[in-house]
Protein backbone atom coordinates (compact mmCIF):
# COMPACT_ATOMS: atom_id res chain seq x y z
CA UNK A 1 0.00 0.00 0.00
CA UNK A 2 1.21 3.10 -1.21
CA UNK A 3 1.29 6.09 1.89
CA UNK A 4 0.16 9.71 1.07
CA UNK A 5 2.89 10.89 -0.47
CA UNK A 6 3.95 8.91 -3.32
CA UNK A 7 0.85 7.71 -3.79
CA UNK A 8 -0.19 11.42 -5.23
CA UNK A 9 2.97 11.40 -7.67
CA UNK A 10 2.04 10.59 -10.92
CA UNK A 11 4.49 12.49 -12.85
CA UNK A 12 7.08 15.51 -11.68
CA UNK A 13 4.60 18.31 -12.01
CA UNK A 14 3.33 16.12 -9.00
CA UNK A 15 6.94 15.98 -7.15
CA UNK A 16 7.51 20.07 -7.70
CA UNK A 17 4.06 21.17 -5.35
CA UNK A 18 5.83 19.18 -1.96
CA UNK A 19 8.15 21.42 0.32
CA UNK A 20 11.67 21.01 0.38
CA UNK A 21 10.60 19.29 4.16
CA UNK A 22 8.95 17.06 2.67
CA UNK A 23 10.98 15.19 0.53
CA UNK A 24 13.15 12.93 2.38
CA UNK A 25 10.10 11.29 3.29
CA UNK A 26 8.97 11.33 0.06
CA UNK A 27 12.60 9.74 -0.25
CA UNK A 28 12.09 6.91 2.32
CA UNK A 29 8.92 5.94 0.83
CA UNK A 30 10.46 5.64 -2.66
CA UNK A 31 13.21 3.42 -1.13
CA UNK A 32 10.52 1.19 0.33
CA UNK A 33 8.78 0.74 -2.95
CA UNK A 34 11.42 -0.22 -4.78
CA UNK A 35 12.61 -2.89 -2.16
CA UNK A 36 8.86 -4.17 -2.31
CA UNK A 37 8.16 -4.55 -5.60
CA UNK A 38 12.06 -6.23 -6.57
CA UNK A 39 12.15 -7.95 -3.65
CA UNK A 40 9.10 -9.88 -5.30
CA UNK A 41 9.61 -9.65 -9.03
CA UNK A 42 13.13 -9.27 -8.80
CA UNK A 43 15.23 -6.66 -11.11
CA UNK A 44 18.39 -4.59 -10.49
CA UNK A 45 18.26 -3.21 -6.94
CA UNK A 46 21.58 -1.95 -5.58
CA UNK A 47 21.97 0.81 -7.98
CA UNK A 48 18.49 2.01 -7.92
CA UNK A 49 18.49 2.39 -4.40
CA UNK A 50 21.12 4.63 -4.68
CA UNK A 51 20.48 7.31 -6.40
CA UNK A 52 16.99 7.74 -4.91
CA UNK A 53 17.36 10.96 -3.30
CA UNK A 54 19.57 12.19 -6.59
CA UNK A 55 16.37 11.22 -8.46
CA UNK A 56 13.95 13.28 -6.29
CA UNK A 57 16.35 16.26 -6.63
CA UNK A 58 16.82 15.77 -10.49
CA UNK A 59 13.56 16.12 -10.99
CA UNK A 60 12.17 18.10 -8.24
CA UNK A 61 14.59 21.17 -9.60
CA UNK A 62 14.66 20.84 -13.38
CA UNK A 63 12.13 20.60 -16.06
CA UNK A 64 11.94 17.52 -17.64
CA UNK A 65 11.25 16.04 -19.72
CA UNK A 66 12.10 19.86 -21.35
CA UNK A 67 15.12 19.40 -19.77
CA UNK A 68 17.36 16.56 -21.25
CA UNK A 69 17.83 13.97 -18.37
CA UNK A 70 19.91 10.90 -19.72
CA UNK A 71 20.84 7.70 -17.46
CA UNK A 72 24.41 6.19 -18.35
CA UNK A 73 23.78 1.83 -17.97
CA UNK A 74 19.84 2.63 -17.37
CA UNK A 75 20.19 -0.11 -14.36
CA UNK A 76 19.76 2.86 -11.70
CA UNK A 77 16.73 4.44 -13.53
CA UNK A 78 13.92 2.40 -11.82
CA UNK A 79 13.08 5.66 -9.20
CA UNK A 80 12.79 7.95 -12.25
CA UNK A 81 10.44 5.65 -14.37
CA UNK A 82 8.35 5.02 -10.93
CA UNK A 83 8.34 9.10 -10.37
CA UNK A 84 7.46 9.54 -14.51
CA UNK A 85 4.56 8.29 -14.86
CA UNK A 86 5.08 4.05 -14.64
CA UNK A 87 4.82 3.60 -10.61
CA UNK A 88 0.79 1.76 -11.57
CA UNK A 89 3.03 -0.67 -13.57
CA UNK A 90 5.95 -0.55 -11.94
CA UNK A 91 5.44 -4.35 -10.93
CA UNK A 92 5.35 -5.48 -14.69
CA UNK A 93 8.86 -4.75 -14.68
CA UNK A 94 11.44 -6.57 -17.62
CA UNK A 95 8.29 -9.11 -17.95
CA UNK A 96 6.80 -10.16 -21.39
CA UNK A 97 4.75 -7.34 -22.33
CA UNK A 98 5.37 -4.79 -19.43
CA UNK A 99 7.78 -2.25 -18.80
CA UNK A 100 11.64 -2.15 -19.76
CA UNK A 101 14.50 -2.61 -17.11
CA UNK A 102 15.83 0.48 -18.80
CA UNK A 103 15.33 3.52 -20.14
CA UNK A 104 13.62 3.07 -23.92
CA UNK A 105 12.50 5.85 -26.14
CA UNK A 106 9.72 4.20 -27.03
CA UNK A 107 8.22 4.03 -23.60
CA UNK A 108 8.03 7.30 -22.23
CA UNK A 109 9.24 10.98 -23.03
CA UNK A 110 10.93 11.13 -19.94
CA UNK A 111 13.48 8.62 -21.39
CA UNK A 112 15.61 10.87 -23.46
CA UNK A 113 17.73 8.34 -24.39
CA UNK A 114 18.03 4.49 -24.52
CA UNK A 115 20.65 3.00 -22.35
CA UNK A 116 21.53 -0.83 -21.47
CA UNK A 117 25.64 -0.48 -22.24
CA UNK A 118 27.80 2.26 -20.45
CA UNK A 119 29.67 5.08 -20.96
CA UNK A 120 27.18 6.47 -23.73
CA UNK A 121 25.88 9.51 -21.65
CA UNK A 122 27.84 11.97 -22.23
CA UNK A 123 28.41 11.42 -26.25
CA UNK A 124 24.32 11.59 -26.01
CA UNK A 125 23.89 14.41 -23.61
CA UNK A 126 26.62 16.32 -25.80
CA UNK A 127 25.08 15.95 -28.87
CA UNK A 128 21.51 16.85 -27.60
CA UNK A 129 22.89 19.86 -25.77
CA UNK A 130 24.75 21.06 -29.26
CA UNK A 131 21.38 20.53 -31.24
CA UNK A 132 20.34 22.91 -28.75
CA UNK A 133 22.46 25.28 -29.70
CA UNK A 134 22.15 25.35 -33.13
CA UNK A 135 18.25 25.89 -32.54
CA UNK A 136 18.67 28.80 -30.29
CA UNK A 137 17.39 26.78 -27.16
CA UNK A 138 19.49 28.46 -24.53
CA UNK A 139 18.02 27.71 -21.48
CA UNK A 140 16.95 23.68 -21.89
CA UNK A 141 19.29 22.39 -19.62
CA UNK A 142 20.98 18.77 -20.56
CA UNK A 143 22.22 16.41 -17.98
CA UNK A 144 24.24 13.05 -17.96
CA UNK A 145 24.47 10.39 -14.93
CA UNK A 146 27.40 8.54 -14.79
CA UNK A 147 28.63 6.30 -12.48
CA UNK A 148 32.57 6.22 -11.17
CA UNK A 149 32.97 2.57 -13.59
CA UNK A 150 31.44 3.98 -16.51
CA UNK A 151 33.37 7.08 -16.71
CA UNK A 152 36.50 5.16 -16.99
CA UNK A 153 35.41 3.46 -20.12
CA UNK A 154 37.16 5.10 -23.71
CA UNK A 155 33.84 6.34 -24.74
CA UNK A 156 33.00 8.37 -21.43
CA UNK A 157 37.03 10.02 -22.06
CA UNK A 158 35.73 10.93 -25.66
CA UNK A 159 32.66 12.74 -25.04
CA UNK A 160 34.67 14.45 -22.13
CA UNK A 161 37.37 15.60 -24.47
CA UNK A 162 34.86 16.94 -27.05
CA UNK A 163 32.58 18.41 -24.42
CA UNK A 164 35.38 20.39 -23.17
CA UNK A 165 36.30 22.48 -26.17
CA UNK A 166 32.09 23.66 -26.66
CA UNK A 167 30.36 26.16 -24.26
CA UNK A 168 27.11 24.05 -24.54
CA UNK A 169 24.94 23.85 -21.07
CA UNK A 170 25.30 20.46 -20.26
CA UNK A 171 26.00 18.96 -16.84
CA UNK A 172 27.75 15.68 -16.19
CA UNK A 173 26.73 14.24 -12.89
CA UNK A 174 29.77 11.70 -11.58
CA UNK A 175 27.54 9.12 -9.45
CA UNK A 176 30.70 7.75 -7.42
CA UNK A 177 30.10 5.10 -5.01
CA UNK A 178 33.50 2.89 -5.74
CA UNK A 179 31.35 0.30 -7.77
CA UNK A 180 29.36 -1.00 -10.51
CA UNK A 181 28.77 -4.43 -10.67
CA UNK A 182 31.78 -5.16 -9.55
CA UNK A 183 33.68 -3.24 -7.42
CA UNK A 184 35.47 -0.36 -9.35
CA UNK A 185 39.12 -0.10 -10.60
CA UNK A 186 41.84 1.79 -12.33
CA UNK A 187 43.87 4.66 -11.75
CA UNK A 188 41.15 7.01 -12.22
CA UNK A 189 39.33 5.26 -9.33
CA UNK A 190 42.10 5.74 -7.24
CA UNK A 191 42.16 9.66 -7.99
CA UNK A 192 38.61 9.92 -7.47
CA UNK A 193 39.04 8.03 -3.91
CA UNK A 194 41.96 10.80 -2.82
CA UNK A 195 39.10 13.50 -3.69
CA UNK A 196 36.66 12.13 -1.52
CA UNK A 197 38.97 11.71 1.56
CA UNK A 198 40.32 15.39 0.94
CA UNK A 199 43.82 14.16 -0.12
CA UNK A 200 44.83 16.89 -2.68
CA UNK A 201 45.76 15.19 -5.90
CA UNK A 202 49.34 15.24 -6.87
CA UNK A 203 48.54 17.10 -10.25
CA UNK A 204 45.82 19.10 -11.19
CA UNK A 205 42.16 18.08 -10.91
CA UNK A 206 41.56 15.89 -14.23
CA UNK A 207 38.15 17.00 -14.74
CA UNK A 208 39.03 21.09 -14.51
CA UNK A 209 42.06 19.87 -17.16
CA UNK A 210 39.48 18.62 -19.24
CA UNK A 211 37.94 22.46 -19.61
CA UNK A 212 34.82 21.03 -16.79
CA UNK A 213 33.35 23.55 -14.17
CA UNK A 214 34.63 20.92 -11.18
CA UNK A 215 31.96 21.24 -8.28
CA UNK A 216 32.26 18.64 -5.28
CA UNK A 217 32.53 15.96 -4.06
CA UNK A 218 29.30 16.45 -2.33
CA UNK A 219 26.73 13.69 -0.04
CA UNK A 220 24.39 12.61 -2.92
CA UNK A 221 22.06 10.95 -0.22
CA UNK A 222 21.63 14.40 1.54
CA UNK A 223 18.85 16.39 -0.25
CA UNK A 224 18.85 20.12 0.43
CA UNK A 225 22.39 19.80 -0.29
CA UNK A 226 21.82 18.58 -3.37
CA UNK A 227 18.83 20.80 -4.37
CA UNK A 228 20.63 23.60 -3.75
CA UNK A 229 24.11 22.58 -5.60
CA UNK A 230 21.39 22.17 -8.64
CA UNK A 231 19.80 25.13 -8.41
CA UNK A 232 23.20 26.58 -8.83
CA UNK A 233 24.73 25.00 -11.39
CA UNK A 234 21.16 25.74 -13.62
CA UNK A 235 22.41 29.27 -13.84
CA UNK A 236 26.29 28.36 -14.32
CA UNK A 237 27.01 28.15 -18.27
CA UNK A 238 29.51 25.25 -20.12
CA UNK A 239 29.93 22.29 -19.40
CA UNK A 240 30.35 21.01 -15.64
CA UNK A 241 30.47 18.13 -13.58
CA UNK A 242 29.09 17.84 -9.79
CA UNK A 243 30.75 14.63 -8.31
CA UNK A 244 28.58 13.25 -5.33
CA UNK A 245 28.88 10.80 -3.44
CA UNK A 246 26.79 7.66 -2.88
CA UNK A 247 26.29 4.14 -1.24
CA UNK A 248 25.07 1.33 -3.55
CA UNK A 249 22.38 -0.45 -1.84
CA UNK A 250 21.49 2.49 0.30
CA UNK A 251 18.94 2.14 2.84
CA UNK A 252 19.15 -2.06 3.05
CA UNK A 253 21.74 -3.21 5.14
CA UNK A 254 22.44 -6.26 3.63
CA UNK A 255 22.78 -4.40 -0.01
CA UNK A 256 25.01 -1.89 1.60
CA UNK A 257 27.08 -4.65 3.07
CA UNK A 258 27.26 -6.94 -0.43
CA UNK A 259 27.10 -4.84 -3.08
CA UNK A 260 28.25 -7.34 -5.73
CA UNK A 261 25.03 -9.66 -4.05
CA UNK A 262 22.66 -7.15 -3.89
CA UNK A 263 23.51 -5.59 -7.80
CA UNK A 264 20.60 -7.61 -9.11
CA UNK A 265 19.99 -10.34 -6.42
CA UNK A 266 17.14 -12.20 -7.35
CA UNK A 267 13.95 -12.64 -4.73
CA UNK A 268 14.68 -11.61 -1.15
CA UNK A 269 12.59 -10.99 1.80
CA UNK A 270 11.71 -6.84 1.78
CA UNK A 271 10.86 -6.49 5.65
CA UNK A 272 14.45 -8.30 6.39
CA UNK A 273 16.52 -8.18 3.27
CA UNK A 274 17.62 -11.80 3.29
CA UNK A 275 18.22 -13.05 0.45
CA UNK A 276 15.15 -16.54 -0.49
CA UNK A 277 17.37 -19.37 -0.90
CA UNK A 278 17.63 -20.98 -4.11
CA UNK A 279 18.06 -25.19 -3.58
CA UNK A 280 20.55 -25.43 -6.69
CA UNK A 281 21.08 -28.79 -5.00
CA UNK A 282 21.78 -31.15 -7.42
CA UNK A 283 21.59 -28.86 -10.21
CA UNK A 284 24.19 -28.38 -12.81
CA UNK A 285 26.42 -25.72 -13.46
CA UNK A 286 25.65 -22.12 -14.50
CA UNK A 287 28.05 -21.94 -17.66
CA UNK A 288 29.96 -19.15 -16.70
CA UNK A 289 31.32 -21.49 -13.67
CA UNK A 290 32.15 -23.95 -15.78
CA UNK A 291 34.09 -21.34 -17.92
CA UNK A 292 35.32 -20.20 -14.54
CA UNK A 293 36.15 -23.46 -13.15
CA UNK A 294 37.99 -24.72 -15.87
CA UNK A 295 40.23 -21.53 -17.17
CA UNK A 296 41.46 -22.00 -13.32
CA UNK A 297 42.63 -25.61 -13.51
CA UNK A 298 44.27 -25.01 -17.22
CA UNK A 299 46.01 -22.33 -15.78
CA UNK A 300 47.45 -23.81 -12.83
CA UNK A 301 49.42 -26.21 -14.61
CA UNK A 302 50.05 -24.07 -18.05
CA UNK A 303 52.23 -20.51 -16.98
CA UNK A 304 51.17 -18.68 -20.27
CA UNK A 305 47.69 -18.72 -19.87
CA UNK A 306 46.05 -15.39 -18.69
CA UNK A 307 42.20 -14.03 -17.92
CA UNK A 308 40.97 -10.73 -19.51
CA UNK A 309 37.81 -9.61 -18.72
CA UNK A 310 35.54 -6.27 -19.01
CA UNK A 311 34.40 -5.40 -15.39
CA UNK A 312 32.71 -8.62 -14.93
CA UNK A 313 35.10 -10.91 -13.08
CA UNK A 314 31.95 -12.06 -11.02
CA UNK A 315 29.32 -12.46 -14.37
CA UNK A 316 31.85 -14.01 -16.27
CA UNK A 317 33.13 -16.33 -13.09
CA UNK A 318 37.19 -14.92 -14.25
CA UNK A 319 37.15 -14.56 -10.53
CA UNK A 320 37.96 -18.09 -9.05
CA UNK A 321 41.00 -17.29 -10.82
CA UNK A 322 41.46 -13.81 -9.57
CA UNK A 323 41.34 -15.28 -6.32
CA UNK A 324 43.83 -17.83 -6.93
CA UNK A 325 46.25 -16.41 -9.30
CA UNK A 326 45.61 -12.97 -9.24
CA UNK A 327 49.08 -11.96 -11.23
CA UNK A 328 47.39 -13.57 -14.71
CA UNK A 329 43.64 -12.50 -14.12
CA UNK A 330 42.74 -9.31 -15.49
CA UNK A 331 40.08 -6.97 -14.98
CA UNK A 332 40.67 -3.97 -17.14
CA UNK A 333 37.59 -2.05 -16.01
CA UNK A 334 34.43 -1.42 -18.67
CA UNK A 335 37.16 -1.03 -21.69
CA UNK A 336 35.86 -3.85 -24.18
CA UNK A 337 38.14 -2.23 -26.87
CA UNK A 338 41.21 -2.31 -24.39
CA UNK A 339 40.82 -5.75 -23.35
CA UNK A 340 40.28 -7.34 -26.68
CA UNK A 341 43.81 -5.19 -27.95
CA UNK A 342 45.59 -6.21 -24.79
CA UNK A 343 44.73 -10.03 -25.20
CA UNK A 344 46.09 -9.28 -29.06
CA UNK A 345 49.56 -8.11 -27.41
CA UNK A 346 49.74 -10.60 -25.10
CA UNK A 347 49.54 -13.31 -28.08
CA UNK A 348 52.15 -11.47 -29.76
CA UNK A 349 54.38 -12.25 -27.03
CA UNK A 350 53.14 -16.48 -26.62
CA UNK A 351 50.74 -15.85 -23.98
CA UNK A 352 47.22 -17.88 -24.00
CA UNK A 353 44.77 -15.24 -23.48
CA UNK A 354 41.61 -15.83 -22.62
CA UNK A 355 39.16 -13.04 -23.43
CA UNK A 356 35.49 -13.50 -21.69
CA UNK A 357 33.43 -10.94 -22.44
CA UNK A 358 29.17 -10.75 -22.57
CA UNK A 359 28.07 -11.23 -26.52
CA UNK A 360 26.62 -8.03 -26.59
CA UNK A 361 29.65 -6.15 -25.06
CA UNK A 362 31.94 -7.63 -27.42
CA UNK A 363 29.74 -5.65 -30.22
CA UNK A 364 32.21 -2.92 -28.41
CA UNK A 365 35.06 -3.84 -29.82
CA UNK A 366 34.12 -4.63 -33.14
CA UNK A 367 37.10 -2.71 -34.79
CA UNK A 368 39.64 -4.73 -32.28
CA UNK A 369 38.67 -7.71 -33.28
CA UNK A 370 38.96 -7.35 -36.77
CA UNK A 371 41.84 -5.21 -37.15
CA UNK A 372 44.16 -6.28 -33.99
CA UNK A 373 43.28 -9.68 -33.71
CA UNK A 374 42.10 -11.19 -36.73
CA UNK A 375 43.88 -9.35 -39.53
CA UNK A 376 47.37 -10.26 -37.71
CA UNK A 377 45.71 -13.90 -36.84
CA UNK A 378 46.22 -13.94 -33.36
CA UNK A 379 45.20 -16.91 -31.40
CA UNK A 380 43.62 -14.64 -28.88
CA UNK A 381 40.54 -17.14 -26.98
CA UNK A 382 37.00 -15.32 -27.18
CA UNK A 383 34.92 -16.88 -24.25
CA UNK A 384 31.26 -15.40 -25.12
CA UNK A 385 29.20 -15.50 -22.37
CA UNK A 386 25.45 -14.58 -22.22
CA UNK A 387 25.00 -15.35 -25.74
CA UNK A 388 21.41 -15.89 -27.32
CA UNK A 389 18.52 -15.04 -25.79
CA UNK A 390 19.27 -13.67 -21.86
CA UNK A 391 15.55 -13.07 -20.66
CA UNK A 392 14.29 -9.91 -19.39
CA UNK A 393 17.47 -7.73 -19.80
CA UNK A 394 15.74 -7.83 -22.81
CA UNK A 395 17.06 -5.97 -26.33
CA UNK A 396 20.06 -4.63 -25.06
CA UNK A 397 21.59 -7.78 -23.49
CA UNK A 398 20.24 -10.28 -25.88
CA UNK A 399 23.36 -12.22 -27.27
CA UNK A 400 21.92 -12.67 -30.63
CA UNK A 401 24.63 -11.14 -32.95
CA UNK A 402 27.18 -12.51 -32.32
CA UNK A 403 27.35 -15.26 -34.69
CA UNK A 404 26.27 -12.99 -37.49
CA UNK A 405 29.04 -10.35 -36.67
CA UNK A 406 32.01 -12.64 -36.42
CA UNK A 407 30.56 -14.56 -39.38
CA UNK A 408 31.89 -12.54 -41.58
CA UNK A 409 35.80 -11.88 -40.72
CA UNK A 410 38.53 -13.69 -42.06
CA UNK A 411 40.56 -16.05 -40.41
CA UNK A 412 38.25 -16.98 -37.00
CA UNK A 413 36.64 -19.83 -35.68
CA UNK A 414 33.38 -19.77 -34.51
CA UNK A 415 32.17 -22.17 -31.99
CA UNK A 416 28.89 -23.28 -29.94
CA UNK A 417 29.11 -25.81 -27.77
CA UNK A 418 25.46 -28.04 -27.02
CA UNK A 419 26.44 -28.87 -23.22
CA UNK A 420 28.97 -28.03 -20.47
CA UNK A 421 31.34 -31.10 -21.64
CA UNK A 422 31.81 -29.67 -24.94
CA UNK A 423 32.68 -26.11 -23.33
CA UNK A 424 35.55 -27.78 -20.98
CA UNK A 425 36.80 -29.29 -23.99
CA UNK A 426 36.86 -26.87 -26.43
CA UNK A 427 38.85 -24.09 -23.52
CA UNK A 428 41.28 -27.30 -23.21
CA UNK A 429 41.78 -27.69 -27.06
CA UNK A 430 42.39 -23.73 -27.21
CA UNK A 431 44.72 -23.48 -24.11
CA UNK A 432 46.88 -26.61 -26.11
CA UNK A 433 47.29 -24.01 -28.69
CA UNK A 434 45.71 -22.82 -32.29
CA UNK A 435 46.63 -20.89 -35.24
CA UNK A 436 43.73 -18.91 -35.45
CA UNK A 437 41.62 -16.82 -32.86
CA UNK A 438 38.50 -18.74 -32.13
CA UNK A 439 35.44 -16.84 -30.39
CA UNK A 440 33.05 -20.05 -28.16
CA UNK A 441 29.51 -18.90 -27.47
CA UNK A 442 27.62 -19.97 -24.33
CA UNK A 443 24.36 -18.96 -22.62
CA UNK A 444 23.51 -17.59 -19.76
CA UNK A 445 22.07 -19.83 -16.68
CA UNK A 446 22.63 -23.33 -16.28
CA UNK A 447 23.11 -26.45 -18.76
CA UNK A 448 21.83 -30.06 -18.25
CA UNK A 449 24.65 -32.13 -17.23
CA UNK A 450 25.61 -32.63 -13.54
CA UNK A 451 28.67 -34.56 -13.90
CA UNK A 452 30.63 -32.74 -16.03
CA UNK A 453 34.27 -32.43 -14.60
CA UNK A 454 35.53 -35.59 -16.91
CA UNK A 455 39.03 -35.48 -17.92
CA UNK A 456 39.75 -33.57 -20.99
CA UNK A 457 39.40 -34.65 -24.47
CA UNK A 458 40.89 -32.86 -27.46
CA UNK A 459 38.48 -31.97 -30.04
CA UNK A 460 38.39 -31.97 -33.51
CA UNK A 461 38.18 -28.37 -34.86
CA UNK A 462 35.80 -28.09 -37.55
CA UNK A 463 34.01 -31.98 -36.74
CA UNK A 464 30.33 -32.43 -36.56
CA UNK A 465 28.38 -35.28 -35.08
CA UNK A 466 25.85 -37.58 -35.68
CA UNK A 467 23.01 -37.28 -32.71
CA UNK A 468 20.43 -39.26 -34.71
CA UNK A 469 19.94 -40.54 -38.17
CA UNK A 470 16.64 -40.45 -40.23
CA UNK A 471 14.68 -41.02 -43.28
CA UNK A 472 13.64 -37.46 -45.01
CA UNK A 473 13.94 -34.42 -42.51
CA UNK A 474 17.17 -33.78 -40.72
CA UNK A 475 17.52 -31.29 -38.19
CA UNK A 476 21.20 -29.40 -37.86
CA UNK A 477 21.06 -27.52 -34.09
CA UNK A 478 24.02 -25.73 -33.49
CA UNK A 479 25.43 -24.63 -29.39
CA UNK A 480 22.49 -25.29 -26.81
CA UNK A 481 19.63 -25.38 -29.58
CA UNK A 482 21.05 -29.64 -29.63
CA UNK A 483 18.91 -29.60 -26.11
CA UNK A 484 15.53 -28.23 -27.32
CA UNK A 485 16.10 -30.35 -30.48
CA UNK A 486 16.39 -33.35 -28.98
CA UNK A 487 12.72 -32.72 -26.84
CA UNK A 488 11.14 -31.46 -30.08
CA UNK A 489 11.89 -35.25 -31.74
CA UNK A 490 11.89 -37.56 -28.88
CA UNK A 491 8.19 -37.79 -29.04
CA UNK A 492 7.80 -37.82 -32.94
CA UNK A 493 7.07 -41.66 -33.96
CA UNK A 494 9.19 -40.66 -37.38
CA UNK A 495 12.70 -40.80 -37.91
CA UNK A 496 14.01 -37.68 -37.44
CA UNK A 497 18.33 -36.78 -38.14
CA UNK A 498 19.59 -34.83 -35.97
CA UNK A 499 23.30 -33.34 -36.23
CA UNK A 500 25.15 -30.99 -34.01
CA UNK A 501 27.58 -28.42 -35.41
CA UNK A 502 29.80 -27.71 -32.61
CA UNK A 503 31.49 -24.74 -35.40
CA UNK A 504 29.86 -22.36 -37.16
CA UNK A 505 33.17 -21.41 -38.73
CA UNK A 506 34.64 -23.94 -40.29
CA UNK A 507 31.80 -25.94 -41.20
CA UNK A 508 32.32 -29.72 -41.15
CA UNK A 509 31.20 -29.72 -45.28
CA UNK A 510 32.11 -33.56 -45.42
CA UNK A 511 29.23 -34.06 -43.38
CA UNK A 512 27.31 -31.41 -44.51
CA UNK A 513 27.76 -32.76 -47.90
CA UNK A 514 26.34 -35.90 -46.49
CA UNK A 515 23.58 -34.85 -45.02
CA UNK A 516 22.39 -32.49 -48.23
CA UNK A 517 22.69 -36.02 -50.53
CA UNK A 518 20.46 -37.98 -47.70
CA UNK A 519 17.66 -36.02 -46.87
CA UNK A 520 14.98 -34.26 -48.94
CA UNK A 521 14.26 -31.36 -45.96
CA UNK A 522 16.95 -29.36 -43.55
CA UNK A 523 15.61 -27.32 -40.93
CA UNK A 524 18.39 -25.11 -39.22
CA UNK A 525 18.27 -23.97 -35.38
CA UNK A 526 20.47 -21.31 -34.01
CA UNK A 527 19.89 -18.88 -30.94
CA UNK A 528 20.87 -16.22 -32.90
CA UNK A 529 19.56 -13.79 -35.88
CA UNK A 530 19.05 -15.77 -39.19
CA UNK A 531 20.44 -12.84 -41.27
CA UNK A 532 24.41 -13.77 -41.62
CA UNK A 533 23.66 -16.40 -38.78
CA UNK A 534 24.39 -20.31 -38.90
CA UNK A 535 22.00 -20.85 -41.40
CA UNK A 536 22.69 -18.98 -43.80
CA UNK A 537 26.33 -20.51 -43.98
CA UNK A 538 24.63 -24.37 -44.76
CA UNK A 539 22.52 -22.38 -47.49
CA UNK A 540 25.36 -20.92 -48.90
CA UNK A 541 27.59 -24.06 -49.19
CA UNK A 542 24.45 -26.08 -50.87
CA UNK A 543 24.16 -23.56 -53.08
CA UNK A 544 27.38 -23.20 -54.08
CA UNK A 545 27.52 -27.16 -54.42
CA UNK A 546 24.21 -27.43 -56.43
CA UNK A 547 21.90 -28.67 -54.09
CA UNK A 548 18.00 -28.15 -54.36
CA UNK A 549 17.21 -29.32 -50.63
CA UNK A 550 13.94 -27.76 -48.64
CA UNK A 551 16.28 -25.62 -46.26
CA UNK A 552 14.15 -23.92 -43.71
CA UNK A 553 16.16 -22.02 -41.41
CA UNK A 554 14.79 -21.13 -37.11
CA UNK A 555 16.44 -18.42 -35.41
CA UNK A 556 15.59 -15.26 -33.91
CA UNK A 557 14.09 -12.84 -36.65
CA UNK A 558 15.19 -9.12 -38.52
CA UNK A 559 13.22 -7.01 -35.31
CA UNK A 560 15.01 -6.22 -31.85
CA UNK A 561 13.62 -8.67 -29.30
CA UNK A 562 12.82 -7.21 -25.80
CA UNK A 563 12.04 -8.67 -22.35
CA UNK A 564 10.49 -11.98 -20.89
CA UNK A 565 11.76 -15.33 -19.70
CA UNK A 566 14.30 -17.06 -22.03
CA UNK A 567 11.38 -20.17 -22.37
CA UNK A 568 8.87 -17.43 -23.46
CA UNK A 569 11.06 -15.37 -25.93
CA UNK A 570 12.52 -18.97 -27.57
CA UNK A 571 8.20 -19.53 -28.22
CA UNK A 572 8.20 -16.19 -29.89
CA UNK A 573 11.28 -16.70 -32.05
CA UNK A 574 9.93 -20.42 -33.02
CA UNK A 575 12.87 -22.01 -31.42
CA UNK A 576 11.52 -23.87 -28.13
CA UNK A 577 10.99 -27.63 -28.16
CA UNK A 578 7.38 -27.35 -28.78
CA UNK A 579 7.78 -24.72 -31.98
CA UNK A 580 10.55 -26.79 -33.34
CA UNK A 581 8.40 -29.87 -33.21
CA UNK A 582 5.69 -28.03 -35.12
CA UNK A 583 7.83 -27.04 -37.69
CA UNK A 584 9.32 -31.02 -38.05
CA UNK A 585 5.36 -32.35 -38.11
CA UNK A 586 4.26 -29.48 -40.43
CA UNK A 587 7.46 -30.36 -43.16
CA UNK A 588 6.97 -34.51 -42.76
Amino acid sequence: MLTSLLSNIQDPSDLKKLSLDQLPKLAKELRGFVINIIATKEGHLGASLGVIELTIALHYVFDTPNDLLVWDVGHQAYPHKILTGRKDIFHTNRQLDGISGFPKRSESDYDTFGVGHSSTSISATLGMAIASKLKGDTNKQHIAVIGDASIASGMAFEGLNHAGVTDTNMLVILNDNAIGIDPSVGALKEYLTKAKVGIKPRKNNIIEALNFDYFGPIDGHDLPSLITTLEKLKTTKGPKLLHIITTKGKGLKQAEENQVKYHAPGKFDASTGDLISKDNVGLPPKFQDVFGHTILELARDNDKIVGITPAMPTGSSLKYMMEEIPDRAFDVGIAEQHAVTLAAGMATQGMIPFCTIYSTFLQRAYDQIIHDVALQNLPVIFCIDRAGIVGADGATHHGVFDIAYLNCIPNIIIAAPKDEIELRNLLYTASLGLNHPIAMRYPRGRGHILDWQKPFQEIEIRKATEISEGINIAIISTGIMAHNVSIAIDSIEENIGHYHFGFIKPLDTSLLEQILEKYNTIITIEDGVIKGGFGSNVITFANQHGFKNKIITLGVPDHFIHHGTVEELHDICGISSGKIQKTILKNL
